[in-house]
């Protein structure tokens, strides 16, 4: 029988990472179909608009079949429940993401007791790797392209550019 679970994967994606890749490959393989929910980010100041940062994702995950992108506003536990969800999906790369992880998932759980979070952690080439950083480096001109897709490598170039 084929998995017909769904899976969220929600975040900024402010770029996307190689981190952020490896976790929703993973999941891809574990679940019928992953909705990588894109956040709005109403409470941070973005360096790239929803517009684009939905774009670089599905350039990155254009070849996977069952990964669907897909913005979303409010609360997430709200986007899982109107797409049928039984999992969200969580990355966790040090011991400081996992407790914040761990209270978001109890509210979580009480919020929507029908979804279940899966906490990842990442291949240890990626633990080190956040979209923060990433921003960080490149914008003092240093080289992060070994920390993101070729695809997004290059918006980023094209952004600090301009």
């Amino acid at each position: 029988m084929p998995n017909s679970v769904i899976a969220v994967f929600p975040g900024t994606f402010d770029p996307i990472t190689l981190g952020h890749q490896d976790l929703i490959r993973r999941s891809a393989r574990l679940f019928g179909t992953v909705i990588v929910a894109v956040a709005m980010a109403h409470h941070k100041k973005t360096m790239f608009t929803l517009e684009e940062r939905l774009a670089m994702v599905r350039d990155v995950f254009a070849p996977l079949d069952n990964v669907q992108v897909e913005s979303f506003t409010g609360l997430v536990r709200d986007f899982a429940v109107s797409h049928g969800a039984k999992a969200m999906v969580r990355g966790v790369r040090s011991v400081t993401d996992f407790d914040y992880e761990a209270q978001l998932a109890g509210m979580n759980k009480a919020l929507a007791p029908e979804v279940e979070t899966v906490i990842l952690t990442p291949d240890s080439r990626y633990q080190f790797i956040s979209s923060t950083l990433v921003r960080e480096i490149a914008t003092l001109k240093g080289d992060v392209a070994p920390f993101v897709a070729p695809v997004v490598h290059a918006r980023l170039m094209e952004k600090l550019a301009n």
